[in-house]
């Protein structure tokens, strides 16, 4: 009687590794990046005021925070693994729902993608957190950027050409590389992560972990440079299309200008290799420092819209770096007992800009016009600005070199 045999990718699962990683944020960036654009079309379309869109995406904001941090707690129930199947089939979801169209469609298809994009960006990054050591974070984001390049370079322009073109066609693409994605993460077997805990402690209270993130100066930061670095997009993404529309400019503008600027993405292992030749610190702050520069002049300037356009291009590839390097604060501040809880935290910032944003936004067009935003944009560059001269002067090398000596005696 002959033996059955598995597979040999059945008996031995691929191990993750920054690679595999990469491939399915590259996915992702694929699924999120050809919508990046059409959604602020989307939306001022079916509600036909940018104070109306800003009031919608504040409510979707809450929506998407609160599903965030019910994360972790959720996990304790169904494996992480469904977790981040649910995800992404919420943008399975949300494309079906703008498909239907009309406002309702539009707003449901917002909730939906938003929810999808909080629930895998928490599971994604406690994956990451179980099988990527500290010394290799660095390499891990610029690998991730650098693969999701050509999704965020290609996506936007092409979904807004698509959506003149016949308008489900970009959401039937998204959707279709939520599915491949979904079909990458189950041939990594990722399964459901490393569970740390303490022998003698009790289970904690599913909101208890925001205690001792508070009591945590150095996450507490890098989760604000998140949260103001997310800012600065969100203005990017939906108010320069909004601008260039208000200003008579073409509406694939703010498609062609978001895939003009993460072409940059590809520049990123240069960008390390420039932020690993200074303290991390001094990279924070020349981030922040010429964002916050380039949004106010952005304002100046908003009377030539060619010229207001530029400056916001330029400022984003400054964006680009901060998405490099802003987040380390946060990632090498974690502690191995708290990576979902954490995560739920770190992942917090896109839903907390998702409410501040549209809704200092909201204030502001009550009365000011669109560039006023802009200028909201770069006060809050400089208080990031303000707060990054408090890191440590060698936040980020301190144990780099022991770490690699020790892994070379290996």
């Amino acid at each position: 009687m002959h033996e059955r045999r598995l597979p040999e990718w059945l008996r031995h699962p691929p191990t993750p590794d920054i690679k595999g990683f990469a491939i399915l944020a590259g996915l992702e960036a694929v699924t999120r990046g050809i919508l990046l654009s059409v959604f602020p079309l989307v939306m001022y379309q079916a509600l036909g005021q940018a104070s109306l869109v800003s009031a919608v995406y504040f409510i979707v904001g809450f929506v998407s925070l609160t599903a965030g941090l019910m994360v972790p707690w959720l996990i304790r129930f169904v494996p992480r693994r469904w977790v981040y199947t649910t995800g992404a089939l919420f943008y399975v979801l949300g494309a079906t729902l703008a498909i239907e169209g009309g406002q309702y469609g539009a707003v449901g298809a917002l909730a939906a993608n938003t929810v999808g994009t909080v629930s895998t960006f928490v599971c994604f990054n406690a994956y990451v957190l179980d099988h990527i050591s500290r010394v290799r974070l660095g390499k891990m984001e610029t690998s991730r950027m650098f693969y999701s390049a050509i999704g965020w370079t290609f996506g936007p322009i092409s979904g807004v050409t698509l959506h003149a073109w016949w308008a489900p066609a970009p959401f039937l693409l998204s959707a279709s590389a939520a599915m491949v994605m979904l079909a990458v993460f189950w041939y990594l077997r990722l399964g459901n992560g490393k569970l740390i805990t303490r022998a003698s402690a009790p289970p904690p209270n599913p909101l208890a972990f925001l205690g001792r993130f508070f009591r945590q100066p150095r996450l507490v930061a890098g989760w604000l440079f998140a949260v103001i670095r997310s800012c600065g997009w969100w203005i990017y993404i939906v108010y320069l299309p909004i601008y260039a529309i208000e200003s008579g400019l073409s509406p694939k503008l703010g498609g062609w200008a978001a895939s003009f600027t993460n072409a940059a993405l590809f520049a990123a292992p240069l960008m390390l290799i420039w932020v690993r030749r200074r303290p991390l610190r001094q990279a924070v702050l020349t981030g922040f420092g010429v964002t916050g520069g380039l949004f106010l002049a952005a304002t100046l300037m908003a009377g030539y819209p060619p010229v207001t356009v530029g400056l916001l291009m330029t400022a984003s590839v400054f964006l680009i770096l901060l998405d490099i390097c802003g987040g380390l604060p946060f990632l090498m501040a974690v502690k191995p007992s708290e990576r979902t809880e954490m995560s739920a935290i770190y992942s917090s910032f896109r839903d907390v800009s998702g409410i501040l944003t549209p809704g200092i936004a909201w204030v502001v067009l009550l009365a000011a016009p669109v560039s006023g935003v802009f200028a909201a944009g770069g006060v809050a560059m400089f208080i990031a600005f303000a707060i990054a001269t408090r890191l440590h002067p060698r936040l980020g090398q301190e144990r780099i070199p022991a770490m690699r000596a020790a892994q070379d005696a290996l």
